[in-house]
């Protein structure tokens, strides 16, 4: 949990037996969780990558996203920003209806390879087998 809604939370006082709250985790531990859970609820961007390419439902609680091919493409919805909007998305993933997604065409790991294609085929004078 990020230490400001950790704050948050300690002073509404409550508690949920069904969360279980951590301490922030980091990068590799964090994608290990979310590629193990059955779908991650967030208001980042960020993370919607990661569950778009490891085919993992997410629910994203913002009005908006700068990142809409993981919508039109992945396996991101957009909630909204009332928590209230989460039961329909709940039922769609219980009963087995949530979109399947694909991985967009260039979310590959081939970035550098194809920037330093680019870089040389400019005619830089960067010799690739150098880099």
């Amino acid at each position: 949990m990020h230490p400001r809604t950790a704050k948050v939370l300690k002073k509404i006082d409550k508690s949920y037996h069904h969360l279980h709250l951590i301490e922030p985790l980091g990068y590799l531990e964090f994608n290990f969780l979310v590629e193990h859970c059955m779908a991650v609820i967030t208001d980042s961007g960020g993370i919607t990558e990661e569950t778009a390419v490891m085919g993992i439902p997410c629910m994203t609680l913002r009005d908006n996203t700068e990142r809409p091919e993981t919508i039109s493409m992945g396996t991101n919805e957009l909630v909204e920003t009332n928590p209230k909007a989460i039961g329909p998305y709940f039922e769609k993933l219980i009963a087995g209806k949530w979109k399947k997604g694909i991985i967009p065409e260039f979310w590959d790991g081939k970035a550098a390879e194809r920037i330093i294609d680019k870089i040389v085929k400019m005619g830089n004078v960067i010799n690739k087998d150098e880099l």
